[in-house]
């Protein structure tokens, strides 16, 4: 008898938890074809920093008027400078980050329902911090 009256709130505090539907992964994320589009995007951003012209800052921190050909220097041309194969392996490290990006699309649709689950506990136990919290128009004694 008292086992049963002291589960009793213990199984009622838990019953709206269990009534919650499970949390549901968003199907951009499950979709293969977005870790390619991910990739590409990320390809697509780097050609474009890589042809960011940067000759008239270099000039400027060096303290001189830039000059024609500092105006045409880019950070690709930079990168030349100290690795003479730099576009191969610069599109090689592109093509292995493709399953980089899928790993670890997979890995967040793992963790997801975990993240979820401890986003809600965090709210909840906010939420007990401040109901606890005095109230600002109580009168001090």
């Amino acid at each position: 008898m008292r086992k049963s009256l002291i589960l009793l709130p213990v199984m009622l505090s838990a019953a709206p938890a269990l009534a919650q539907p499970a949390p549901q992964i968003p199907p951009q994320l499950a979709d293969p074809r977005m870790a390619d589009r991910l990739a590409d995007t990320m390809q697509s951003l780097s050609k474009a920093l890589l042809d960011l012209p940067v000759g008239e800052v270099q000039a400027a921190v060096e303290g001189r008027e830039p000059t024609a050909a500092d105006r045409k220097l880019t950070v690709r041309d930079l990168g030349r400078r100290d690795d003479p194969n730099f576009d191969r392996n610069f599109r090689q490290q592109i093509a292995q980050a493709r399953p980089a990006i899928e790993r670890g699309m997979k890995a967040l649709n793992s963790a997801l329902p975990a993240i979820e689950k401890a986003l809600d506990d965090a709210g909840r136990a906010i939420d007990r911090a401040a109901a606890n919290m005095p109230d600002p128009t109580y009168p001090r004694r």
